[in-house]
C-alpha cells in the first residue's frame, strides 16, 4: 500500500496526508522531494530508501527501521521518531524542527550541516555519528549516547549534556566547540583541565 501510494503520488503532487502505514515493507523506492503530513508509520521497514529533501509536518516513525536510508536535506516540523533504527542513515543538511526522537539509534548516522531547533532527543544512540558542522537551538537533551560521536565545529555553548554520554566525542583541536558547554563534575573530570570555559553544574 505505501510503495504504491508514493508512486501514484509522484505522477500527480508528490504530497501525502492523513494517513497510517503499518507492517510495511519497501525496497530501493525514491521518494526525494515527497510531502507527507499527518502520516504513521507503524513498524515499517525501508531498505536503501531515498527520502532526499523529503518533508514530514506532524507526522510518527513508531518502531520503524530506516538503517542507511537518506534523508539528506529533509525537512521535519512537529514530528515524533520513536524506537527507531536509523543506524548508518544520512540526514545532512536536513532541517528539524520542534520534533522528538527517543529511544532510537542513530550508531554512524550522518548529520552533518544539519539544523535541530527546539528538539527533544531522549534515550538515543548516536554512538560515532557524525554531527559536525550543526546548529543546535535550544535542544532538550536526556540520556542521549554521543560516545566516539564527531562535533567538529558545531558549538556546544550553553548546551546541556550533563545528562548525556560524551565518552571520546570528536572536536577539534582547539576544542572550541566545548567552550560554554554544560557538564557535571564527572563530566568535566574526564574532558580534562585543558578543556578551558566549561560550565559545571
Amino acid at each position: 500500500m505505501l510503495e504504491s501510494r508514493i508512486i501514484t503520488a509522484q505522477s500527480d503532487d508528490n504530497f501525502i496526508e492523513r494517513m497510517r502505514f503499518e507492517n510495511e515493507i519497501i525496497s530501493d523506492i525514491d521518494s526525494a522531494r515527497m510531502k507527507f503530513e499527518s502520516i504513521q508509520f507503524i513498524q515499517c521497514q525501508f531498505n536503501k530508501c531515498d527520502f532526499s529533501k523529503a518533508s514530514f509536518y506532524d507526522s510518527v516513525f513508531d518502531n520503524c527501521n530506516f538503517a542507511n536510508c537518506i534523508f539528506t536535506g529533509s525537512y521535519w516540523k512537529g514530528s515524533k521518531i520513536l524506537t527507531c533504527k536509523g543506524d548508518g542513515s544520512n540526514f545532512s543538511k536536513s532541517h528539524m524542527k520542534e520534533t522528538s526522537l527517543v529511544d532510537s539509534s542513530f550508531r554512524y548516522a550522518n548529520f552533518s550541516s544539519s539544523v535541530l531547533e527546539n528538539c527533544a532527543l531522549h534515550g538515543c544512540n548516536f554512538m560515532e555519528a557524525l554531527l559536525s558542522e550543526i546548529r543546535l537551538k535550544k535542544p532538550k537533551l536526556k540520556e542521549v549516547n554521543f560516545t566516539g560521536a564527531d562535533f567538529f565545529k558545531t558549538s556546544l555553548k550553553d548546551i546541556d549534556l550533563s545528562d548525556c554520554i560524551i565518552d571520546g566525542m570528536i572536536v577539534s583541536d582547539t576544542r572550541n566547540e566545548l567552550r560554554g558547554a554544560i557538564v557535571n563534575a564527572w563530566q568535566a573530570t574526564e574532558l580534562a583541565a585543558r578543556f578551558l570555559g566549561i560550565k559545571i553544574i
